[in-house]
């Protein structure tokens, strides 16, 4: 989720040789505090920015931020290097004290009896959020991490405001915006998409689908279900100039004996992911040429401080570097409304 506007203070752009005058009338986010004791420790913004779970633009933007706040320059970067500054060196220990006094409060405002369960929708079994759940219980077995199912990000974020649900997964892009304002987010996977075919379907036989052959299909996407919008929206911005129907609302089949049933009536080819859980009498084909993306990241609400939610995003964020899953295919094709919002940007 993007950081407050920046609010540049009404003096001449530059840096001077101490912090700015007029600090005390000003706030300063201490988040911004913690990415530059990250940076001043890993001398890296790329190794920074994977501790710290965020985009590396969204980190470096943060650290201009803070130079502007205090109007000190903090780095002196390079393409090889990033090295501290003296007004940078001057500002760790102070930063490490304002951080040290945050941790204390939160700890002595967190209670001492047991941590509430933290509710986390997984969406369905089988899917990139049931992994990060299960590396999070091992993460931290001392918490109480339930699933939930609630099929679909938009349906998802209702519940979160609602303070029904703590965590999801999901496409943020696709939200009203004015929800994206209450929710954090972190990237977790560019998750290639697929399509499930009937299994005698003219195209199951492809080991995958081009794009440019479902010209002429109608596929569906969750049309008409209010809880898989963001879902729907991303389908629409794919089919778009290529030929392919969005097959119109349907109610949702649910449970395998549905959907088997469902696809032998309908017979529409179903958008999905890569990791769609098999369904009988069906095949799931990768779809390429480009491989479209669908953009998850883990969502819970702004201001909840929750050891789950911790270790959830230490599980995104390890699964992530070890599966490759934000590189993102020379081919790979998202809207460029998520590449701002996976970004941090928007």
């Amino acid at each position: 989720m993007p950081a407050p506007a920046d609010r540049s203070p009404d003096r001449s752009p530059g840096f001077s040789s101490g912090f700015s005058s007029g600090l005390p009338h000003r706030h300063l986010d201490p988040r911004l505090l913690r990415g530059f004791l990250v940076v001043a420790e890993e001398l890296h913004f790329t190794r920074a920015a994977i501790r710290l779970y965020v985009a590396q633009q969204a980190l470096s933007r943060d650290i201009r931020r803070l130079e502007r706040e205090l109007g000190a320059e903090l780095f002196v970067r390079t393409t090889r290097q990033v090295t501290p500054t003296a007004d940078g060196e001057r500002l760790v220990p102070y930063a490490r004290r304002v951080l040290e006094a945050q941790d204390a409060l939160l700890s002595a405002f967190a209670g001492d009896g047991p941590e509430r369960p933290l509710l986390v929708d997984v969406n369905s079994p089988g899917l990139v959020s049931g992994r990060v759940l299960d590396r999070a219980r091992a993460l931290a077995p001392d918490c109480e991490l339930m699933a939930r199912f609630e099929s679909g990000l938009t349906g998802a974020a209702g519940e979160i405001l609602a303070g029904r649900l703590d965590a999801s997964f999901g496409r943020l892009a696709g939200l009203d915006p004015a929800v994206r304002a209450r929710l954090e987010q972190q990237p977790v996977r560019y998750e290639p998409m697929a399509v499930v075919l009937p299994e005698d379907h003219h195209l199951a036989g492809l080991d995958a689908v081009p794009l440019d052959a479902l010209a002429g299909e109608t596929v569906y996407a969750g049309a008409g279900n209010p809880r898989t919008r963001e879902w729907t929206d991303l389908a629409l911005h794919l089919f778009e100039g290529r030929g392919i129907a969005l097959a119109p609302p349907a109610p949702l089949a649910v449970g395998a004996d549905e959907f088997r049933r469902v696809m032998a009536k309908k017979r529409n080819p179903v958008l999905a992911v890569v990791d769609f859980p098999a369904m009988p009498e069906t095949v799931r084909k990768p779809l390429v040429g480009p491989v479209p993306l669908s953009p998850v990241s883990l969502v819970w609400r702004k201001g909840l401080v929750h050891p789950g939610i911790d270790a959830l995003r230490r599980a995104a964020g390890e699964l992530a570097a070890e599966e490759g899953w934000l590189r993102r295919p020379a081919d790979g094709w998202i809207p460029a409304s998520d590449e701002l919002v996976m970004a941090g940007q928007d």
